[in-house]
């Protein structure tokens, strides 16, 4: 994978018809700033079971070194009290494999804090946690699995053979857990992406269609659907290049630009932490070594930070943020338009 600097180069050396810091302008939101803090997401590390083909964190087995560590978990537990923030988002890597994971959502739970648990499903799969659906369950945790599609083909293309019938398996343990059934402090929620260079389709037909499949050919059920656009970085990145496919997708996303997506961004209520205790705007800032910084150039990380002066900031952007802003918008919550 090409590290963010390069990534970089290569958005900005494509001829577009429009930057976004224009697009912004002309939609009346220059320079694009925060709202109200509503959710702390907490990336705890690269390390996963899975190396899926999108994958914008570049994670995997072997990203032992790039987790998060206690001195940094413990700051994010104490940043509960002072942000404000309702929602604890915890993601990685597979966020469960980290030591801390269970004293990280206690500590939220413990808070009041709705906890979300970005999960690849087949994590849940490894012996060690096979309590995993009722421990989450009993402490009312959203779990927000990755389900690109209702059917086995266009899963495992994107996320490696054998994938699609591990993540029934998962979710069919959820459901026997109580997961999936209408009850809010068991709410399944799955997560689609694309599997090519395309945008979703609306959300609430998606979410029909998946439904219909999954109970129908399964056996399974959730509680609701959200729709991600594929973010130009890391490993989709890599397989639009070499496609040859680039400046068609980034076009495509450019075109597609959605004012109306602007106010529901998740940089503007959500505050990303990096496995290094770093600020980003979002968890795409991140991966792409965009972090917050104060006016003379410094960088506040979650040991030392003031609210006051995370609200004032200007937001981090760059070209691909148009993929957030395209269609009906995108963003950890799924649609913003």
């Amino acid at each position: 994978m090409r590290d963010p600097f390069d990534q970089l180069a290569l958005l900005d050396s494509l001829a577009l018809p429009q930057e976004f810091e224009g697009a912004l302008a002309v939609s009346g939101w220059a320079p694009l700033r925060p709202g109200r803090l509503e959710v702390l997401q907490v990336n705890l590390g690269k390390l996963c079971n899975m190396r899926c083909r999108h994958c914008h964190v570049d994670a995997g087995p072997d990203r032992i070194a790039e987790n998060m560590d206690e001195a940094t978990v413990d700051a994010c537990i104490a940043a509960l009290d002072r942000s404000g923030a309702s929602t604890v988002d915890l993601t990685g890597g597979a966020p469960e494999l980290h030591p801390s994971f269970a004293r990280l959502v206690e500590a939220a739970v413990d808070r009041g804090r709705h906890v979300i648990d970005r999960n690849n499903l087949t994590v849940l799969l490894l012996p060690r946690f096979a309590h995993l659906p009722d421990w989450l369950g009993e402490r009312g945790v959203e779990v927000v699995a990755s389900l690109p599609h209702h059917r086995a083909r266009n899963t495992d293309a994107q996320r490696g053979e054998g994938t699609f019938a591990r993540s029934i398996e998962a979710l069919r343990r959820l459901n026997a857990a109580g997961y999936g059934q209408g009850d809010p402090r068991r709410r399944l929620t799955l997560m689609h992406n694309p599997a090519g260079a395309f945008l979703p389709g609306d959300q609430a037909a998606l979410e029909r269609e998946f439904r219909r499949g999954l109970e129908r050919d399964q056996g399974v059920t959730f509680d609701r659907l959200i729709a991600l656009n594929n973010m130009p970085i890391s490993r989709f990145l890599d397989w639009l290049v070499e496609r040859d496919n680039l400046g068609p997708y980034l076009e495509r996303l450019v075109a597609a630009f959605n004012p109306a997506a602007i106010a529901g961004l998740m940089c503007r209520n959500t505050l990303s932490v990096s496995y290094q205790g770093l600020l980003y705007d979002c968890d795409f800032n991140q991966m792409l070594d965009l972090p917050i910084r104060r006016p003379d150039g410094s960088l506040p990380t979650i040991h030392s930070w003031s609210a006051e002066e995370l609200a004032l900031r200007p937001i981090v952007t760059r070209r691909h943020c148009f993929g957030c802003t395209a269609g009906a918008g995108s963003s950890c919550g799924g649609a913003t338009a």
